[in-house]
């Protein structure tokens, strides 16, 4: 057997046949929805944050979560190249997986793709309407690519399920997507 098929052997998860569909967490997100929304502020929501996206970051089986956390380890590594390779496999595999599409987005984002970014938070967000991180993600793309009234109106959206988020800040007056027609 030639070293490199041999490799790709070793290092590669096996597929089922399908990939199965993820566990229904939506109760639970929508429990931590509601209580991000009446936390009494920024530090309080923090781990509930946490809890929304160790839900968001669990594949639906253990080859995809090896291919996910491969990812995101290329992407930490700044292997764009690497990354966008094994998220394109993931989303190949779990066509249904919005975390998926958001973490190809992520990367697509920080290598300025912004028009790839977008087609991809698209998809995540058709995927999982309530995914913060996608309708935040989507928001600074948006903002990225100059669409500035779709990106205040994302953020806003984002904001009704998590107003403790970080990105508040560029709807404040001033901000990218503070409010306009004001004299100064």
């Amino acid at each position: 057997m030639k070293p490199l098929l041999l490799i790709a052997l070793l290092t590669t998860p096996a597929w089922a046949d399908a990939c199965p569909p993820g566990a229904d967490y939506s109760a639970e997100l929508e429990g931590l929805i509601d209580s991000i929304r009446t936390a009494p502020d920024a530090r309080a929501a923090e781990p509930l944050s946490g809890e929304m996206w160790e839900l968001w970051l669990t594949a639906p089986d253990a080859a995809a979560q090896a291919v996910l956390d491969k990812g995101l380890r290329q992407r930490n590594n700044y292997d764009f190249v690497g990354a966008l390779a094994s998220f394109d496999r993931l989303v190949t595999y779990c066509p249904d997986y919005a975390e998926g599409y958001n973490q190809r987005a992520f990367t697509h984002f920080l290598r300025g793709n912004f028009a790839a970014a977008l087609v991809d938070l698209d998809v995540a967000l058709r995927l999982s309407p309530d995914h913060v991180g996608v309708q935040s993600g989507r928001a600074l793309t948006l903002m990225n690519l100059g669409r500035i009234a779709e990106a205040r109106t994302q953020m806003q959206a984002a904001l009704e399920n998590n107003p403790w988020l970080s990105e508040r800040a560029l709807l404040a007056k001033g901000a990218p997507l503070g409010p306009t027609g004001e004299d100064i």
